[in-house]
């Protein structure tokens, strides 16, 4: 709803001198009180786009907007954002109940009205009782909470989170991965959180947008995004992917490894060329005769949950496999699928593209 739109990206291009351009005509809009994931590899540009918003930087072309007014050149301090950097950027000379306060004493606010809202901010992050606790006594998931207290307390209308999970160990991270989206939720601000693991991001968000090389490939929830990606780098970037040559003989009916196989997909060209994707914990292991496809194993690990076999079908297509079963290496095994385990992706298709077939599509299959 347009209403609900805090930020607005509008051809939005970064480029430092003459380097390659960080960001490529970039438009997507941010709405309230939702946690949106930048998601990509080093140097996608999804930190320019945090720098952007906070404004830190501005574009090269094109407009941002807040609430439907131009802040390219609104200066970072006049802006309601506030940043959560990745090293937390806390004053190690003050205590916790200074660090949060320190926004407020620059903006000049009363002593009561400073001790309110710093009591405040850290009881939404679990920390009354630490507000004389210095710096260094703290662990690092509550330094982060620290610094996210120092955020919120100045009731901005977006936090933006600069990948501050990374300098914690997995079971922390795991953790705290938790406690930033139920934090969302209490709060009802907008977050926009910058990371590139993948599992985060499909964990904490309700949007996701998938940069590479300055564009966004595609956005939309985590299942959208893993189940339908638009293109063979977010299929092979968002999880696991088998991703195999195809041929499209008509609609629901896609051939690959020589047989045909009932999908779901439909509103391609006949005889198209395409490429499958079928997630390994999609795939069953059966008796060879009773599998969809044949499958020599090839490798196989044990990761606790899985186990993770690798092998190659009878047209040389590597095939990855998630299951409880164990194989062994140098059998033949089976492959069994539902139709609704196969994705079919256009060659080169962008994402306005993808929309506009399956909404034509969509008008003709209700039109016959």
């Amino acid at each position: 709803m347009a209403d609900q739109t805090i930020i607005r990206f509008e051809n939005v291009t970064k480029q430092y001198d003459q380097d390659p351009a960080v960001l490529n005509d970039v438009s997507f809009s941010i709405e309230r009180g939702r946690f949106y994931t930048l998601l990509g590899p080093s140097g996608c540009g999804k930190t320019t786009i945090l720098r952007l918003i906070a404004g830190f930087t501005e574009p090269t072309k094109g407009n941002i907007y807040f609430h439907e007014k131009v802040m390219n050149d609104v200066p970072a301090n006049k802006r309601q954002v506030n940043t959560v950097f990745q090293d937390y950027a806390l004053f190690p000379h003050l205590n916790v109940f200074e660090n949060v306060a320190f926004g407020l004493r620059i903006k000049g606010c009363k002593n009561d009205e400073i001790k309110r809202k710093v009591l405040e901010a850290l009881r939404f992050v679990n920390l009354v009782g630490y507000e004389n606790r210095e710096i260094k006594e703290m662990s690092g998931g509550q330094r982060q909470r620290v610094a996210i207290a120092r955020a919120i307390v100045n009731e901005p209308e977006v936090i933006l989170l600069d990948e501050p999970l990374s300098a914690l160990d997995l079971k922390l991270r795991t953790e705290m991965q938790y406690e930033l989206r139920e934090l969302q939720r209490r709060l009802g601000i907008t977050f926009v959180f910058v990371t590139h693991d993948q599992e985060e991001a499909l964990a904490m968000s309700d949007e996701i947008f998938v940069l590479n090389e300055g564009n966004i490939e595609q956005s939309g929830t985590p299942t959208d995004i893993y189940d339908e990606p638009i293109n063979r780098f977010v299929a092979d970037f968002i999880g696991e992917s088998n991703i195999v040559p195809g041929v499209m003989k008509e609609d629901y009916l896609v051939q690959c490894a020589g047989k045909n196989f009932d999908c779901v997909d439909g509103g391609f060209n006949r005889n198209e060329q395409v490429e499958i994707v079928i997630r390994p914990e999609d795939l069953e292991i059966t008796l060879p005769d009773q599998g969809k496809l044949r499958m020599k194993v090839d490798s196989q690990l044990f990761r606790g949950v899985h186990y993770e076999i690798c092998g190659y079908d009878q047209d040389g297509n590597e095939w990855l496999v998630h299951s409880t079963k164990k194989a062994n290496v140098g059998e033949e095994i089976g492959l069994y699928f539902d139709p609704e385990a196969i994705h079919v992706m256009r060659l080169g298709e962008t994402e306005e593209e993808f929309d506009k077939r399956l909404e034509a599509y969509s008008e003709a299959t209700h039109a016959d």
